[in-house]
């Protein structure tokens, strides 16, 4: 994840992730617009390792995000004028490309919900087995909630399940799909460094992981058994 090389910018001429529209209407007799992406929705899976006593989230690097870029957001801070591609039609190499590490993240084990027929539930199973190499079925998710995600320009649906799981059920190694490209790398989170973890502004991660720990200690930990 480290070493990025060859970085360009340049624009979005299309994509099967997201579309850009603009909102034009009249509220309380006001003429307003307002910019969108319609994007994808996600289901994500928070493990608990119940053999180790872990949460099991994923890192990975994020070139950048529709909530506000990632690696290429911290190019631009350190570097102002840098995305100044996006006026042109073809991709401009960025002047300087900082390590893989400063748009690397700490999130929830997820996917896009962008195969028809498929349920939440098995988007969350065939997440976490592909991300985290952990089997699951359907039976063996417990819905926690749904919430909207980046309200201001997508305002996509993301709903989080919870699994526990035991290294019984960890038949693969992970890592994500490398055909699709995916280098992901699965981190087990220990329970009695977890809300240390949720509150470090210098950690990078999502909303998601700190929702999820939140939710974790306030409905899953009071009825664990001592280790």
């Amino acid at each position: 994840m480290e070493r990025i090389e060859g970085a360009a910018v340049g624009r979005c001429a299309t994509s099967p992730y997201l579309r850009p529209f603009t909102l034009h209407y009249r509220q309380n007799g006001t003429h307003k617009s307002w910019d969108f992406m319609k994007t994808h929705d996600r289901a994500a899976v928070l493990v608990f390792s119940s053999s180790q006593q872990s949460l099991v989230l994923v890192k990975q690097f994020r070139p950048g995000e529709a909530s506000g870029t990632v690696y290429v957001g911290k190019v631009e801070r350190h570097f102002p004028g840098s995305l100044a591609a996006m006026d042109h039609d073809g991709g401009r190499e960025l002047r300087v490309a900082l390590p893989g590490s400063v748009g690397v993240t700490h999130e929830l084990c997820a996917g896009l919900v962008d195969q028809p027929g498929l349920s939440l539930e098995e988007v969350a199973c065939t997440e976490a087995w592909e991300e985290c190499g952990y089997r699951l079925s359907p039976s063996d998710l417990r819905r926690a909630a749904t919430y909207k995600s980046g309200v201001g320009l997508t305002g996509s649906s993301q709903t989080m399940f919870y699994a526990e799981v035991t290294d019984a059920q960890r038949e693969g190694l992970g890592g994500g799909l490398a055909e699709e490209g995916e280098l992901i790398e699965v981190v087990h989170l220990p329970l009695d460094g977890a809300r240390a973890f949720a509150d470090d502004p210098a950690v990078p991660k999502t909303l998601g992981v700190i929702f999820g720990i939140s939710w974790f200690f306030s409905r899953v930990a009071p009825g664990l058994r001592p280790q």
